[in-house]
């Protein structure tokens, strides 16, 4: 129990205190005693428990009629069981004695009124409130640690709000307290206490712009929930009501951890005396949040809707990918959501312009869009058709400069989980492409960077995408599910196995079967021809330098090995210093559980087959895996994007539970 105050006792007139159930109260019983005492004895009412603090070297514990010394190694302690019922109803009396004992010198008498307060939350993590008995007011990470979690309440529960609900003051909806985190405060004790003393709930500065509270009192209706605490309120009384032992609080969340916010919110209660000037707080109690963070879902993860844009314009209509992607769909029994033309602004990279994601406490979960700040014809989609009930949104925007190529989200992908050495990442990864190991280039902006970061839970690691003309680590790396021990693969693009491959086949003597084969106004080039051409082998050792490098960082920051990578075929031409797929680029592929919708290559063909589509599905089909090849050539491929691009999913959340990790 913590130490609470010092009450000093008098051998001339009753002292009276209040004393918090389950608080310790030291009482001083030195510093006004009868002339000639040297000892003293304890006696205390029923419902009060008396502690006798001593050092053991010093002192002897007394007995018979022996009494303690009056030392300034003795000192006394006291505590309550249970509120009181009445002012003043417990008593702790201390007797004076003499070198020689016989009658008392006199005594002091401590009459004491308990009074049951605590501030309590989900401290447990297990959905509900219970009485913390342990520290309430820090945070710990891990299966063994406890602290309570709060949402950002980024949803849109009623459909009469035009923002977010955390824009709302007042609460709109009922619904949305299923957002917030429930707080009990329990203020049990006699009726005058309270005629004397107040009870004061409070939220440091820095925390109040984070965070809003509503008190929750009468009935069922959106005027019984008054917002108490928050952005520019930073205290507020509670009006206890006669015979009230319990006032029920919600707490909603405002803000992500980000650079400037570390995640961790604190709110308390104070019991003031008011019958003194200045008032004094007599005992406070404080309760910790961590604001749940954002948690993308890999590749690895059950898909639970597929998205995909109808697009007409110069470029023709993209309804035969969308006739593919709905067979794909009801394959991997994920639903498709088609993003209409008049919506999408003819803007076909849906990947580029959102992530989905989720936030969890342990109460409620919910998905989230993040808004990627390229805002092209894509831009009000997540906004105005995703955010929802229990849709919640964010973003971030760069304030000084445009975003560049590398601000989309193809740019940005998870791993699934991995273990570095005893390093644990249950969650994943963050992987974002970068100009590294080049001095200067394009780099994802510094406020995603920093707001992927801050989520603690998914450590970003860097790669190199600033070799690619477009920039984004989709163009060269994807993940698979397995149903090993492993539980997935990592695809790389990989020029040296495509030129390994067409090498093999010249030898088989299928050196004239063509790539581009089957395709109208594209210039087709034989397996010969590709290989005698020294500017594609060119480019292709200088990709292939470039992928290694990204190859190295995935191995020593995933914890990877060789066996757990698969290289697909896949080659590249510079143009500009910057790299374009040559034909449409296999790894750009959305992954739906085993299902696979990969760009087809259009690859040479050899016995009715392609050759690409054959070697990949020799990679991939032995997993379990099931790989069908989609057309993208016009409507995605030669626009510098693939099927991946054109596409997004979101997928279920972990069955793990992101505070039982430790970053």
């Amino acid at each position: 129990m913590a130490l609470q105050r010092a009450v000093q006792l008098s051998s001339k007139k009753p002292t009276y205190a209040v004393c918090v159930v389950g608080v310790e109260t030291h009482v001083d019983v030195h510093r006004d005693v009868p002339k000639g005492a040297e000892t003293f004895g304890v006696s205390e009412s029923s419902g009060v428990r008396v502690f006798v603090v001593y050092d053991p070297e010093q002192v002897t514990v007394p007995t018979g009629q022996a009494r303690w010394p009056l030392d300034a190694s003795v000192g006394v302690t006291v505590s309550v069981d249970t509120a009181s019922k009445d002012l003043n109803d417990l008593k702790v009396k201390v007797s004076y004695f003499g070198q020689h004992g016989g009658d008392a010198l006199g005594h002091g008498v401590l009459y004491l009124t308990g009074v049951d307060i605590s501030l309590d939350v989900d401290t447990g993590r297990t959905g509900k409130v219970k009485r913390g008995q342990g520290d309430k007011k820090t945070w710990r990470w891990g299966p063994e640690g406890y602290g309570a979690v709060l949402l950002v309440n980024c949803d849109r529960d009623s459909l009469r709000s035009q923002g977010l609900d955390l824009a709302d003051r007042q609460l709109t909806s009922l619904d949305d307290l299923q957002d917030m985190s429930p707080m009990v405060l329990s203020c049990d004790g006699p009726d005058k206490l309270f005629n004397s003393h107040k009870l004061v709930l409070n939220v440091p500065f820095s925390d109040s712009k984070r965070l809003r509270v509503f008190c929750a009192r009468g009935g069922n209706s959106l005027s019984d929930y008054k917002q108490v605490l928050g952005p520019q309120r930073l205290s507020y009384e509670v009006r206890r009501q006669p015979g009230e032992r319990k006032v029920s609080f919600y707490v909603e969340g405002l803000t992500f951890p980000d650079a400037d916010f570390l995640g961790l919110v604190s709110l308390s209660v104070s019991l003031v005396d008011t019958g003194t000037l200045p008032e004094v707080p007599l005992f406070t109690d404080t309760v910790a949040f961590r604001m749940a963070p954002w948690i993308m879902t890999p590749n690895t993860q059950p898909p639970l809707e597929l998205y995909v844009c109808s697009v007409r314009d110069s470029h023709g209509s993209n309804e035969k990918f969308l006739e593919d992607m709905s067979d794909l769909g009801l394959k991997a029994n994920c639903r498709l959501i088609i993003c209409p033309w008049i919506e999408n602004r003819n803007d076909r990279w849906i990947q580029d312009e959102m992530e989905f994601g989720y936030i969890e406490a342990p109460h409620k979960s919910f998905p989230v869009v993040f808004d990627s700040p390229r805002n092209r014809g894509l831009k009000d989609f997540p906004y105005k058709r995703i955010l929802g009930p229990d849709f919640g949104y964010i973003t971030r925007e760069i304030l000084l400069a445009g975003a560049s190529g590398l601000d989309s989200f193809g740019n940005l992908d998870v791993s699934p989980p991995v273990t570095v050495g005893s390093k644990e990442y249950p969650l994943g990864r963050v992987l974002i492409g970068s100009s590294f190991p080049k001095s200067g280039g394009r780099r994802m902006a510094k406020v995603v960077r920093d707001f992927l970061q801050a989520q603690q839970v998914q450590a970003p690691v860097e790669l190199y995408s600033d070799w690619l003309s477009v920039g984004h680590v989709d163009e060269f790396l994807s993940f698979v599910p397995t149903s090993d021990q492993k539980g997935f693969r990592l695809l790389l693009a990989s020029p040296s196995a495509c030129l390994k491959l067409f090498q093999e086949k010249k030898e088989q003597g299928y050196g004239e079967a063509a790539q581009f084969d089957g395709l109208e106004h594209q210039v087709k080039r034989s397996i010969n021809e590709m290989l005698a051409d020294r500017r594609l082998q060119k480019d292709s050792l200088h990709i292939q330098k470039c992928i290694d490098w990204n190859r190295e960082v995935l191995k020593r920051e995933l914890g990877l090995t060789e066996r757990d990578i698969i290289d697909i075929p896949q080659l590249f031409s510079l143009k500009d210093s910057y790299a374009e797929a040559f034909f449409p680029d296999m790894v750009n592929m959305v992954v739906l559980g085993q299902h696979l919708g990969i760009p087809k290559p259009f690859g040479p063909v050899i016995h009715g087959r392609c050759c690409l589509e054959e070697k990949v599905r020799s990679l991939l089909e032995p997993l379990g895996l099931h790989c069908t090849f989609i057309d993208d050539f016009s409507s995605y491929h030669m626009l510098h994007g693939e099927v991946h691009c054109g596409t997004n999913v979101r997928r279920q959340p972990f069955a793990f539970k992101w505070w039982n990790m430790v970053p």
